[in-house]
C-alpha cells in the first residue's frame, strides 16, 4: 500500500471533457486500450455518457475525475458487475505518472467498492506489457490470478489481459478495518 498521498475523486461532469481530452488522445495513455486516439467528439460523448450515469436509479458505472494538486489529472471508474463483484480502471495524464496518483485513486476505488457498494471481490485487467499498471494493481493489494489469452483486439492485434483481484477479507486485513 502507498503512503499518505491524497487525491480527490468526484463524479465526472460534462464540462470536464476538455481536460479528459488532454489524455484521451495521448498515445502513451491509449497504447494498450481498444479505443483511441479520441477525437474531440468521441471524448465529449464519453464524458457526456459517464456524467449522465450518475444518479441513474440502476447505476452500475461510477466514473470519477481524479484531482491532484488542484488539477484534473485523470479519470477512474468502478463498474458493478453483479454477484457482488466490481471492476476498476484508471487513466492518468502522463505528466503525472510515477507520483503515486494512480495508486491512490485505485485504493480509493477499492475502498468505495467494499464500503459503499458491499462488494465481495474487485478486479482489474491490464495488458501484460503494461508493467507500470501491473505494479499499481499489486501495490493496492491485488493478487495476480492469471492471464486471459487474446481477449481484446487493439491496434496492434489481439491483446492478452492479466487479471488481478482483491477480496473483501484480504482488503479489510490489509486496510486494518472490518468488512
Amino acid at each position: 500500500m502507498t503512503g499518505h498521498l491524497t487525491v480527490d475523486l468526484r463524479p465526472l461532469a460534462a464540462e470536464d471533457w476538455a481536460a479528459v481530452h488532454q489524455w484521451a488522445n495521448h498515445e502513451q495513455v491509449y497504447r494498450y486500450q481498444a479505443w483511441g486516439p479520441n477525437t474531440e467528439s468521441e471524448t465529449r460523448e464519453f464524458v457526456r455518457v459517464a456524467a449522465e450515469a450518475w444518479g441513474a436509479p440502476d447505476q452500475t458505472w461510477y466514473v470519477y475525475a481524479i484531482r491532484f494538486e488542484g488539477m484534473l489529472v485523470g479519470n477512474c471508474d468502478l463498474r458493478l458487475r453483479g454477484g457482488e463483484q466490481g471492476e476498476i480502471g484508471y487513466l492518468l495524464h502522463p505528466d503525472h505518472w510515477g507520483r503515486g496518483v494512480a495508486t491512490a485513486a485505485a485504493q480509493r476505488l477499492i475502498e468505495l467498492g467494499f464500503t459503499q457498494h458491499g462488494l465481495h471481490r474487485i478486479y482489474a485487467t491490464c495488458d501484460p506489457r503494461n508493467t507500470t499498471s501491473a505494479a499499481v494493481l499489486q501495490r493496492v493489494g491485488m493478487t495476480h490470478e492469471g492471464r486471459l489469452r487474446e481477449n481484446l483486439r487493439i491496434r496492434d492485434g489481439w491483446r492478452d489481459s492479466d487479471l488481478y483481484s482483491v477480496l473483501v477479507h484480504e482488503w479489510s486485513r490489509s486496510a486494518g478495518s472490518d468488512p
